[in-house]
């Protein structure tokens, strides 16, 4: 009897410690489970909060700086942008051009995470050279950021320093350049060598136009203002029976354009300029543009799909971006028709310029064909 009462007991310790095995094990398999899948959740979100999962691996050619989370949020919204309906090339009929949709991303990504930087590119000359079309044509680029007015840093406002001039500057992603104009830089004696200061390799653009019709030009705008000052001969001669220039009135020097140059050239290389027409910047606008992209680096995307020629102003206008109802044109003050001036004084001028010009030409490797 005793010997079944403790073959009884054994038993049931021996189920006991089986079934307290089991228990336990399972207990631990089930809290491993639920422990590795919160932990996973946990990083899931946690990298979900940190960065938007890029879709595909488009937009790799972005830029340096950003951190990873930029980096996939530009990829994306790079991404988007190629993927979305209409956001292909436009029927040249519909008088749209297609920069607006990558152009206005970039604008968006750029604000977000860029930076303000020093430019890496100034439209330094000539005052009514066509500097202002350029800047306009030019800025739809997706990979240029250009300051709108001109901030006249390098002849008004150099005491206010660097960081002044950069907080003035549109933010850039590192891919994109950062471009302003102040077209009177390329007359003023300082604003080379100050430049240089600021970096040895900034690319300088220079817009010239003949030299008697900018002088025209210039008098005509002038006059609009003050229209009480002298004739345009009364100022452009000391004497004009005997053909006396007066080469101290701004409008006739600022054209003396070989004068200038040589300033530049001691702080700057040649390969460092690039010289546009202004005439065939109106009669070719798409043909000028692409070799300003060549000169800045940048891929040839505005081309002649994307002007047309306003007859009423006299010069090319871009067609409207599919986010306008209007076409862009320069503003009233440009295109205005200028004061008529005797012949006979035109051929003086052309006669005073001539060996300024073709010492110019010589300089620069271009004929301009100004005679």
């Amino acid at each position: 009897m005793a010997h079944r009462l403790l073959s009884s007991a054994n038993r049931f310790s021996a189920r006991f410690a089986f079934i307290f095995t089991v228990s336990l094990s399972c207990t631990y398999l089930c809290y491993s489970i639920l422990f590795c899948r919160s932990t996973i959740m946990t990083n899931q979100g946690y990298e979900g909060k940190r960065c938007s999962p890029s879709k595909n691996a488009g937009g790799k050619k972005l830029l340096g700086k950003l951190d990873n989370c930029a980096s996939l949020e530009v990829r994306s919204a790079l991404d988007e942008s190629a993927a979305r309906p209409g956001a292909s090339k436009a029927p040249a009929s519909s008088g749209s051009y297609i920069l607006s949709d990558m152009k206005w991303k970039n604008m968006t990504v750029a604000q977000k995470y860029g930076n303000k930087k020093l430019p890496n590119a100034l439209i330094v000359g000539v005052k009514k050279g066509g500097t202002r079309a350029v800047l306009e044509f030019i800025r739809i680029h997706p990979d240029v950021r250009a300051l709108g007015t001109e901030p006249h840093f390098f002849d008004r406002n150099y005491d206010r320093g660097l960081d002044w001039y950069r907080g003035l500057m549109p933010r850039t992603l590192d891919s994109q350049i950062t471009l302003e104009k102040t077209p009177s830089y390329f007359v003023t004696r300082e604003a080379p060598r100050r430049i240089s200061s600021m970096s040895h390799e900034t690319k300088l653009i220079v817009v010239v136009r003949n030299p008697v019709t900018r002088a025209i030009s210039d008098y005509t705008q002038t006059l609009s203002k003050k229209p009480d000052i002298p004739t345009f001969e009364e100022l452009a001669f000391k004497n004009r029976s005997l053909g006396l220039v007066d080469t101290s009135w701004n409008a006739i020097r600022i054209g003396m354009y070989i004068l200038h140059l040589e300033n530049w050239l001691q702080y700057f290389r040649l390969s460092q300029m690039h010289f546009v027409s202004g005439e065939r910047l109106i009669t070719d606008p798409a043909g000028e543009m692409g070799r300003v992209q060549d000169f800045l680096g940048l891929k040839r995307i505005i081309t002649d799909k994307h002007f047309y020629f306003n007859r009423t102003k006299g010069f090319p206008c871009l067609k409207k971006p599919e986010s306008s109802s209007q076409p862009r044109c320069l503003g009233k003050s440009k295109g205005r028709t200028h004061v008529q001036i005797e012949e006979e004084v035109i051929e003086q001028l052309q006669e005073f310029y001539r060996p300024f010009n073709i010492k110019f030409f010589e300089t620069v490797g271009q004929d301009f064909k100004w005679d």
